[in-house]
């Protein structure tokens, strides 16, 4: 029942996709709608793979920093598996705030300010426990160190020196030390100081009166006299009269001066309506973020200043009724809502046959033509689990064991390490090799995205990979038949037919004397006289080309006559060198 009931304040996780990880919020508000459903205002956390590359970049420069600088805890060695289970539990805050339906909480986990003292490995300890050091903005996709963090160490110790004997002469130099503004030990009774401090009041009243702006913000004598009863004055009196020797008449005469009284404001007098109005606003927003207050709100008051008027606002009737009106807020809200445990019924990966027990140890058991049949936990490697949970792009077929699912689920990541992480952290020696290092490189551009511990999404393959196997003739026609079979023309085309034919003829006219083949017997190369003697008796003869005028009917067209061919073209659909000069002929006459 307490596990169920979830409270202001409660670290939470929330389910917005049933593929995705958990979300991790914290309850700010718990409201009802008109409807009669529970809502959540919830501060967001974000994840190492929720935000872009560049930003974990500077996240893990900034612990490495602070792992550098810290002097009270010496981390041991990590593993490769503690390291890449570590940055699951890291976290990054945001000022960002969203309304969530209260229904999708899954449960109650823990999360911290990163402390400086503690070692990193407990949370790995700890269930459900998580860390942030960082402060992520949406908006402008930036991150920044927390306010929050507390000093502790050496060295922001004071060094208290030895205390000094009697008659022993102070060596530290005085004017770097504080300045002494009041001595108890004074000859002065309380009440003669208590009357000094009625004069000083007043003398602060009368110079609000002389004053005119302060008459204008101050308008009724009870104001004024508030006003000049505030710390300000009282400091002013008290260090007069202790800058006089604790000499009454000579500190009353300070207090007034041949030029007027002395008016003393503070930051309450200096602030206007309106400035107080922002600061109300922002404060509102950032809570007591006084650098941000500056920055949006307030940026030509300096931080001092809006310091001071913050402890001095929370003295007046302004604060105290703010104060109830929010108490008032607060008991009309919810307190606690209770959300009963969710059980999931999406992802499972179920068979339609009846259960077989011992089929990976799967609860239903997979029909004899599944895919998943036989396959291992993608992060695990395990092949038995009371419930398999698919995971990651339905193409890719994998699933998760009940144990990784859920880690999954809260850590956004994967237990086990993969292989894309351990060759980052152990880099190959072979990729010294410039060639081989630019191989990889245009590789690793040309294959598809590896999986990793982050989303199924942009985790796994996008596509299948296939493997094209060739035979030895194949390889060996690639070689032989280079003039019929040009291999960066057909990788450029790879959508076009090659023609099987002429790389065929090619290579049985260039192999005919293979082992099994018939022997062909060749023709005994003329000789060039008698190639020149039959040119002479047949010279070759010009084709009469017809140009007619062109018709006023049909446009003139370019027509090209093309010469009759005695003999039948080649596999490729060209004449050969013998078609194109009548050389057949003369090779028939000569046999002839």
């Amino acid at each position: 029942m307490a596990a169920n009931m979830y409270r202001v304040g409660d670290y939470v996780y929330f389910e917005n996709s049933s593929s995705n990880p958990y979300l991790i919020r914290r309850i700010e508000e718990l409201n009802k709608t008109a409807t009669g459903n529970v809502e959540a205002k919830v501060v967001c956390f974000y994840r190492r793979r929720d935000i872009s590359n560049t930003l974990v970049m500077l996240a893990d420069k900034h612990a490495k920093e602070m792992e550098e600088e810290s002097e009270t805890t010496v981390e041991p060695d990590l593993t490769d598996k503690q390291k890449h289970q570590l940055k699951h539990r890291e976290l990054f805050l945001s000022r960002q705030y969203e309304s969530l339906p209260a229904t999708h909480i899954r449960g109650k986990c823990s999360v911290a300010l990163l402390n400086e003292t503690e070692s990193v490995l407990s949370y790995l300890d700890k269930e459900d426990s998580f860390f942030y050091s960082l402060v992520y903005d949406p908006s402008v996709k930036t991150l920044l160190a927390d306010k929050g963090e507390i000093r502790v160490g050496p060295r922001y110790q004071a060094d208290i020196p030895e205390m000094l004997l009697e008659g022993e002469s102070d060596e530290r130099e005085q004017s770097k030390l504080e300045v002494k503004v009041w001595d108890p030990n004074s000859p002065l009774t309380d009440r003669q100081i208590d009357q000094f401090l009625v004069v000083a009041r007043a003398v602060g009243t009368f110079a609000r009166a002389l004053d005119c702006s302060s008459s204008v913000r101050q308008p009724s004598l009870h104001m004024s006299a508030a006003a000049a009863s505030r710390d300000i004055t009282l400091f002013h009196a008290m260090d007069t009269l202790y800058r006089h020797g604790c000499d009454l008449s000579s500190a009353i005469s300070v207090l007034v001066p041949l030029g007027g009284p002395v008016l003393c404001r503070d930051e309450m007098e200096e602030w206007s309506a309106s400035e107080a109005s922002l600061f109300e606003e922002a404060l509102e927003k950032y809570g007591k973020d006084f650098t941000d207050i500056r920055q949006d709100f307030l940026p030509w008051k300096s931080l001092t200043s809006i310091i001071e008027y913050y402890y001095m606002w929370k003295t007046t009737d302004r604060y105290v009724q703010q104060k109830r009106l929010k108490a008032a807020e607060a008991e009309s809200k919810l307190k606690q809502v209770y959300i009963p445990t969710y059980k999931p019924t999406v992802n499972i990966v179920t068979g339609t046959g009846p259960p077989k027990p011992g089929v990976n140890g799967a609860v239903g058991g997979f029909p004899v033509s599944s895919p998943l049949l036989g396959r291992a936990c993608e992060s695990c490697f395990a092949t038995q689990s009371h419930q398999w949970y698919s995971w990651g792009p339905p193409n890719m077929q994998c699933r998760l064991c009940a144990t990784c699912w859920l880690y999954w689920k809260k850590y956004g990541g994967l237990k086990m390490p993969t292989q894309t992480e351990d060759e980052k952290l152990c880099p190959s020696p072979t990729t010294e090799d410039p060639r081989v290092r630019s191989h990889l490189s245009r590789h690793s551009l040309q294959a598809p995205p590896g999986r990793d511990s982050g989303s199924p999404r942009s985790a796994v393959k996008t596509r299948q990979a296939f493997f094209l196997h060739a035979s030895h003739f194949t390889r060996f026609a690639r070689q032989a038949c280079r003039s019929s079979l040009r291999l960066r023309q057909a990788a450029r085309r790879p959508f076009a037919p090659i023609n099987h034919a002429a790389i065929r003829a090619e290579y049985a006219d260039r192999h005919a004397e293979l082992p099994g083949s018939p022997q062909r017997s060749r023709t005994p190369r003329k000789p060039l006289a008698c190639i020149i003697g039959y040119l002479e008796i047949h010279p070759s003869k010009k084709p009469n080309v017809i140009r007619s005028a062109p018709s006023l009917q049909t446009p003139a067209t370019k027509r090209m006559l093309v010469p009759q061919s005695h003999t039948p073209l080649s596999i490729l659909g060209k004449r050969n060198y013998s078609h194109h000069n009548g050389l057949e002929e003369l090779t028939c006459c000569v046999s002839d």
